[in-house]
């Protein structure tokens, strides 16, 4: 009888640390997913609290450094998101998320050489598809002045030939809103020695021209574009913009109109012929057009503006403030941009 007893016991211990073990085992688990669930809310900061818990009492815990890398991702901590991401992808090569988080984490920190690796992992597991990563490893190798290797892999994420002329131009399209403008440039003539009917060659030649002032070349430049691409509405625009620079601005309106006549959704049309009408005297006809212009885009500092200088001089002191005030707090959420 107390054998029999005996192994009853020994069989309620053993049940009962096995319970033990599962839910020990379970714990991390469900930690893991409650931190997960306050990412799924915004609330990463609390998220990494509770991680940074986890890590602590669970040293080694396989899947801790991927959450706590994504955590400081999405709080904007990008250096201390790449150090967990790091090592997440270390301990699984084929953690997809962590790769590609991990190269966006370094190119956001200002370390293009650091996010290259990572970024061209995710190139080769999504060859086929155009994703931000990739576009994000053509600025780095741009950053990091391999210009080939940023041609070839922008060319890729639009189907091009890396020796194309469309290929040449795309970099210099990007590179230009990069502020790359000298390289810019150099790739954008490439691109007309190839092939000199490309469309956009000489617009984007033209814009580099407006860069730097000269509006006469910049003209000649839009000028040659519409013989090869009457139908593109933004190099009327441009060419008008040119002309008005230059104090043509019988020409600019001309110009100005057929850009209208084109597209009449692009507001910094309407903003350059209410510019050619207050300058002809037209002020009633250049405050409707002005007024257009910020009914396609309430976000045009230069239609606010332009429209408060023109009440200011015909003494509508209230409405003049009303639209300086808009045009400086645009101009201001402008400048915040840029500075993040």
């Amino acid at each position: 009888m107390p054998i029999r007893r005996a192994g009853k016991l020994m069989l309620l211990l053993a049940c009962w640390l096995l319970c033990c073990a599962e839910r020990y085992a379970q714990e991390p688990e469900s930690e893991l997913a409650a931190a997960q669930a306050l990412m799924q809310q915004n609330k990463s900061a609390e998220a990494i609290q509770r991680l940074k818990a986890i890590a602590t009492n669970r040293p080694g815990l396989r899947g801790i450094n991927h959450e706590l890398g994504v955590a400081y991702y999405h709080e904007g901590e990008y250096l201390e998101a790449a150090k967990y991401l790091q090592e997440a992808w270390q301990e699984d090569r084929e953690d997809r998320d962590a790769a590609q988080l991990l190269g966006l984490s370094y190119y956001s920190s200002g370390k293009p050489a650091e996010a290259i690796p990572a970024l061209e992992q995710v190139r080769l597991w999504h060859r086929d598809e155009g994703i931000d990563a990739i576009y994000i490893l053509g600025l780095c190798y741009a950053m990091t002045r391999n210009y080939p290797q940023a041609r070839r892999t922008f060319a890729e994420l639009y189907g091009l030939r890396a020796d194309s002329a469309e290929a040449h131009l795309v970099l210099a399209r990007i590179l230009l809103r990069q502020g790359f403008d000298a390289v810019a440039e150099e790739e954008a003539r490439r691109a007309l020695s190839i092939a000199p009917q490309t469309p956009l060659t000489h617009f984007t030649l033209g814009e580099f021209a407006v860069y730097k002032a000269d509006y006469a070349m910049a003209a000649q430049e839009f000028e040659s574009e519409l013989t090869q691409n009457r139908g593109y509405a933004p190099a009327h625009t441009a060419l008008a913009e040119a002309y008005w620079h230059m104090g043509r601005y019988a020409d600019a309106e001309r110009i100005v109109q057929r850009s209208i006549w084109l597209d009449s959704t692009n507001s910094k049309s309407y903003v350059l012929m209410g510019r050619v009408l207050i300058k002809k005297g037209q002020l009633t006809a250049a405050e409707r057009t002005l007024q257009q212009a910020i009914g396609l885009d309430a976000g045009s500092y230069n239609a606010h503006y332009l429209l408060g200088q023109l009440y200011r001089d015909q003494g509508r002191a209230e409405a003049a403030e009303r639209e300086m005030k808009i045009a400086a707090r645009i101009q201001q959420q402008q400048g915040r941009d840029r500075n993040n």
